[in-house]
C-alpha cells in the first residue's frame, strides 16, 4: 500500500483583494459601482491565476492497494487509524455532542430543563475525550498482535481479563463508527 496526500492548498485570489492590494492600497467599498465594475472584469482573470496555480501545484491524492493489502485489512487499517486519532485527541479545537449511552456514569448528562437541552454540558469536551480515549484504546490493542500473550500467566490464560478488553475493543470500534463523521479538527 502506498498513500500520497499533499497539503491543502487554496490558490483563489479574489478580485477584490487584488484591488484593495494593488489598485487602491486601502479597504474598500464593497457596494461601490466602480468597484463592482473592476471586479467583474478581474475576476476572469482570478479564476485564471486559480487554474494555473492549481495545475502547477496541484492537490495530490494517490493511492494504490496491493492484493496483500486486503488479507488482514482490519489490521492494516489499524496502523492508518491509530496515530491519527492519536493527533486528533492532541490538536482538537473542539468536540460534537456525544450519546449519554457512549459514557460512563460519572459523564452522563442530567435531566437538563426544556429550554436548556441545546446547550452544551459541563462536561461536553469530556465525554468527546472518553470516546477518543476508548477508540485509541481498541486500535491500539489492534496494532499489538501480542497482547492476549500477556493474560497467559504460567501457561493459565486470563480468559475473564482477555474477555473485558475484547468487550472494550469491540465498543472502541462501535465508538468509531458511529462518530466517524465527527473525527475532525
Amino acid at each position: 500500500m502506498k498513500v500520497y496526500i499533499s497539503k491543502y492548498r487554496d490558490h483563489w485570489i479574489s478580485p477584490y483583494t487584488i484591488l484593495e492590494k494593488f489598485v487602491y492600497r486601502r479597504e474598500i467599498d464593497y457596494d461601490d459601482p466602480v468597484v463592482e465594475k473592476w471586479a467583474t472584469r478581474l475576476t476572469p482573470i482570478s479564476n485564471f491565476v486559480k487554474k494555473f496555480l492549481d495545475l502547477v501545484h496541484p492537490h495530490i491524492q494517490y493511492v494504490k492497494i496491493d492484493p496483500q493489502d486486503t488479507w488482514d485489512m482490519d489490521h492494516t487499517l489499524a496502523h492508518i487509524i491509530l496515530p491519527l486519532l492519536m493527533q486528533l485527541q492532541k490538536t482538537k479545537h473542539g468536540a460534537p455532542f456525544v450519546d449519554d449511552e457512549d459514557v460512563p456514569d460519572n459523564l452522563k448528562n442530567k435531566t437538563l430543563p426544556d429550554d436548556e437541552q441545546d446547550t452544551t454540558s459541563n462536561n461536553h469536551f469530556e465525554r468527546w475525550d472518553h470516546v477518543l480515549n476508548e477508540m485509541i484504546f481498541a486500535f491500539q490493542y489492534k496494532v499489538n498482535e501480542l497482547w492476549e500473550d500477556t493474560f497467559d500467566i504460567e501457561g493459565v490464560y486470563d480468559t475473564e481479563g482477555i474477555r473485558l478488553v475484547h468487550n472494550r475493543m469491540d465498543n472502541g470500534f462501535r465508538l468509531f463508527g458511529k462518530y466517524y463523521q465527527n473525527l475532525w479538527d
